[in-house]
């Protein structure tokens, strides 16, 4: 057994860990990282990089269709294969020899194995030679392991050996037949992605499509997934799923049935803790790690655990699932990582207030579906169960010169969610044809909390979609 002492050790060498493992090693702090499978984690290989480029022949293709000029010059559908080997190059192949390299460059030791804590400040890294390395940190022990896909509890699931989304983002092949069950992001990305490769695909949603966004993105969604050939069970599920060779059969709780040639489960995450050794600092192994606005893991009374060593960014603390904010927290942790270090710790009331405004109230997301779907902040529904006076104002895309300009029959809408105490946006929700663009503009927005009345300084160009901001800002009343 081996022994090694460094200022900070990340558990998880994915975008969250690599984005700690970073700030600190640039702070001139030592970091090492420890990772069990690919470095670059989940975002790289089997979530972002994968199913967008899974997602991008067919939005472009859509985008020729709806021009009738260049659609003349389209004679013919997507070549699946072509589509295939492009995700795989987007997927580096699966092979982490870049991301390995890039550690090595940025001055972050590479520990390769599972790791677990031992105690207080140590980390147990158990390689795939069944050889244990103890790594000791001075200053900070980081748990960036992410999540993984949750599989049901759903009679003879297991042995039907269903997909994943990792299964789906990898698939050498396109099923005939693909049933998937769950209706969020993942199901719509994926019910689009391989309806346009050639699958028949049928979604399986027990609470519906999209039941987070707002209700007009859901029937945007779902209207158009049904105009290409997704069919939708929507509110029921399974209640038994078989395989009988290369045959799934799924039975619905509505009494009906399917048969398919693979099943996607995509009904939400689970945090993988279950082997990090949990129990030996008092947690319980398997659940999410619950932070401070410092990110610290604390116990059922807020305080951190075991004295002020042990944090966790990215999914497996349960803030917000998505990479983008994940690496946002990593960035902000490293620098108070080094600032502690130091001696010279950060403000962390003003910094926990920040984190918070951004992972609670200022969170950005596209669903590349078929339209796309970008929103920040709150829905009109959760800033009301809030506690806010809100007021939501809608605007038709098509009628925007510049949406007309993008593609004829241009069909998407917008909502702005006004704080009317405030006079500020909290809430943005954008669906229609290449729309993910949009969004930053209204995370600043929101972030900023840019008074509507400073708004009207902000001169969209013409023709283009953004002008949208203004129009939602005319219906809005300038003396509102």
């Amino acid at each position: 057994m081996s022994d090694y002492t460094f200022d900070v050790v990340i558990i998880g060498a994915g975008a969250v860990g690599e984005n700690v493992a970073d700030r600190v090693v640039q702070g001139g702090l030592t970091a090492a990282i420890v990772e069990r499978e690919l470095i670059g984690g989940e975002c790289s290989y089997w979530a972002c990089m994968p199913t967008k480029a899974l997602l991008r022949d067919a939005a472009a293709l859509r985008a020729v269709r709806h021009l009738p000029g260049a659609s003349a010059a389209v004679t013919g559908g997507l070549d699946s294969a072509a589509v295939l080997r492009r995700r795989d190059s987007f997927a580096s192949h699966w092979k982490d020899d870049g991301q390995a390299a890039w550690l090595d460059g940025a001055g972050i030791t590479l520990f390769r194995g599972e790791g677990r804590i031992g105690s207080a400040r140590s980390v147990e890294v158990v390689g795939a030679d069944g050889e244990t390395v103890v790594l000791t940190a001075r200053h900070a022990v980081v748990v960036a392991t992410g999540s993984s896909a949750r599989i049901p509890d759903i009679e003879g699931l297991t042995d039907a050996a269903p997909w994943t989304s990792r299964e789906a983002a990898s698939a050498s092949a396109v099923p005939a037949r693909l049933a998937i069950v769950g209706g969020g992001v993942v199901a719509v990305e994926m019910a689009t992605a391989f309806s346009a490769l050639g699958s028949a695909v049928t979604i399986i949603a027990r609470d519906g499509l999209l039941p987070a966004v707002e209700p007009f993105a859901s029937e945007l969604a779902t209207t158009s997934l049904r105009a290409d050939g997704v069919e939708l069970r929507l509110n029921t599920e399974p209640t038994r799923i078989t395989r009988s060779g290369s045959e799934v059969r799924l039975v619905l709780a509505d009494g009906s049935a399917l048969s398919a040639d693979e099943v996607l489960v995509a009904t939400g995450r689970t945090p993988n803790t279950a082997t990090l050794g949990l129990q030996n600092i008092g947690l319980t192994p398997g659940d999410w790690l619950t932070v401070d606005d410092a990110l610290r893991v604390v116990d059922g009374s807020g305080a951190a655990i075991a004295g002020d060593w042990l944090y966790a960014a990215g999914d497996v603390n349960r803030r917000v699932l998505l990479t983008h904010q994940g690496k946002y927290q990593a960035r902000n942790l490293g620098d108070s990582i080094v600032a502690r270090a130091n001696g010279t710790a950060l403000n962390e009331t003003a910094w926990g207030r920040h984190a918070f405004t951004a992972d609670d109230r200022a969170v950005p997301q596209v669903i590349f579906g078929d339209p796309e779907i970008a929103a920040v902040g709150y829905t009109v529904a959760e800033a009301t169960r809030r506690g806010l006076t809100v007021r939501a104002v809608e605007y038709d895309l098509g009628a925007v010169a510049g949406a007309a300009l993008h593609a004829d029959g241009y069909e998407g809408r917008a909502v702005m969610v006004v704080d009317e105490d405030r006079k500020v946006i909290v809430g943005f929700t954008i669906a229609g044809p290449d729309v993910a663009e949009l969004l930053h503009a209204a995370t600043v927005a929101i972030v900023g909390e840019v008074p509507l009345d400073r708004l009207w300084h902000a001169v969209p160009s013409y023709p283009t979609v953004s002008e949208v901001w203004l129009r939602l800002l005319e219906t809005y009343g300038r003396d509102s």
